[in-house]
């Protein structure tokens, strides 16, 4: 772990537990459970965060199966810029570009709001070759409801039409560029949203992991992501479907993929690739998505989708990814 991450976590190891939590609540989680607060030093201790510069937010959520509100634990978009600037090969990130002003009704409520918006978060692959990652988010589709029975959009999404869209156009963007660090929905795309048992975006309560399990997984983790994936598939079936969602067990993950980081860190620098065609054909993406292996890979081969102009052959494009996706990720 580099010094950057030891100098982030003195603030778990400054305070008790109990002083943690209650400095925790009174400002940067004010009114919040106990439990959820829990979570979050769980998270933060796993993945080496400092928990006072709030890298994960608390978000209340309308569960459709319990009918009633939860906590649910989810990464800021500031998270995974810090995450992807900590990888050394974010290139920048553009400036948000916006569409069409739409002036109107929005569950009654009248407000201006851009059509859609978009951002580009460029990545310097290991080859140096600089590829641009380009999300565009549409702004009916996103913003957040003033209620579980509204449809209006609440305060902050009234007050930032354009500064709301913009995070999660850019959060789109972070995880197509860095899918291995960002995969988890933002807080702030999630915000106002309900959510079912299948859809997974919480990380339950930690409970279940014991000391002993815990150094274990901590250990593995600090010898990186192969390590801690053959640790991960000596547990047994029912310990792993037990754990698989709690917030540590994202922590750890993320902890074995910043210990990666930091042994290439003096590797030696690979030639730089090859000036690529400014375009690509239809036969030539698909193939592209098929040989693709990792998520990298997959993104890569699906940025050039753009490229294809004619519609019923993108729609293809765009099926075969999410189908390619779902492979990959499976095997992960």
């Amino acid at each position: 772990m580099n010094a950057l991450v030891k100098a982030e976590t003195r603030a778990l190891s400054a305070m008790t537990e109990p002083e943690l939590i209650d400095v925790l609540q009174s400002s940067l989680y004010p009114g919040a459970n106990p439990n959820s607060i829990k979570m979050v030093m769980g998270y933060c201790r796993a993945a080496g965060l400092d928990p006072m510069q709030k890298p994960v937010h608390i978000v209340p959520m309308w569960d459709k199966n319990t009918k009633s509100m939860r906590d649910v634990v989810m990464p800021g978009v500031n998270l995974y810029r810090t995450q992807a600037m900590r990888s050394g090969e974010c290139a920048g990130v553009s400036e948000p570009e916006f569409g069409d002003d739409v002036v109107g009704k929005v569950g009654g409520v009248d407000i201006t709001y851009p059509r859609w918006c978009r951002v580009t978060v460029k990545r310097r692959l290991p080859t140096g070759e600089v590829v641009d990652f380009t999300a565009r988010e549409f702004w009916l589709e996103n913003y957040a409801t003033a209620g579980k029975d509204s449809s209006a959009p609440n305060a902050m999404w009234k007050k930032r039409p354009y500064g709301q869209i913009a995070k999660c156009a850019e959060a789109q963007a972070l995880r197509k560029a860095f899918p291995e660090i960002a995969a988890q929905p933002t807080a702030e795309e999630m915000e106002g949203k309900s959510m079912h048992v299948q859809d997974g975006p919480e990380l339950i309560d930690g409970a279940a992991w014991t000391d002993a399990l815990r150094a274990q997984a901590e250990a593995a983790a600090s010898g990186g992501s192969h390590a801690y994936a053959a640790f991960w598939k000596g547990l047994a079936a029912s310990v792993r479907n037990e754990l698989v969602k709690t917030a540590e067990h994202a922590g750890f993950k993320a902890a074995s993929l910043q210990a990666d980081e930091a042994r290439t860190v003096d590797a030696p620098a690979k030639p730089a690739a090859q000036p690529q065609p400014a375009t690509k054909t239809f036969e030539e993406v698909m193939t592209m998505l098929c040989q693709a292996t990792t998520e990298v890979a997959l993104y890569v081969a699906g940025n050039w989708i753009n490229a294809i102009s004619d519609p019923d052959q993108a729609e293809m494009l765009n099926s075969k990814f999410d189908e390619r996706l779902a492979e990959i990720r499976g095997v992960q």
